[in-house]
């Protein structure tokens, strides 16, 4: 099992947004400050910043930046297609290389998730 935390501005928010468009589970959800979601092998852990320890740490954790998890899919074009629909949000558009193509979802704190698809031989 892989762990990943994010600081997340609005927490509710961000549960709905992994929960409704990435297929999470939620674990716990203490509204407002803290939220475990998983899916899979990964559970993802969600912080406001300054709420319990985890939004302190190191000094004062803000939202955002390139470190990132990924979700690997078979039909990148139509996980896209569901998630602009509902109007969320990319940061640039698709990048292909050899391996196979990828592009980054944002969720509502701005905080991002490579959605990828292996190339097919």
């Amino acid at each position: 099992m892989a762990s990943v935390r994010y600081i997340a501005n609005e927490i509710d928010k961000s549960v709905a947004f992994y929960r409704d468009r990435l297929g999470f589970a939620v674990a716990k959800h203490n509204p407002g400050k803290f939220a475990e979601l998983a899916r899979e092998d990964l559970h993802l852990f969600l912080n406001a910043p300054g709420a319990g320890s985890a939004g302190k740490a190191g000094g004062s954790p803000q939202p955002g930046g390139w470190n990132r998890f990924m979700i690997v899919t078979d039909d990148l074009d139509g996980i896209i297609g569901e998630l602009r629909k509902a109007g969320e949000s990319f940061r640039g558009d698709i990048a292909q290389a050899g391996a196979g193509r990828q592009i980054l979802l944002q969720d509502p704190s701005g905080n991002v998730v490579e959605l990828f698809e292996y190339a097919k031989h």
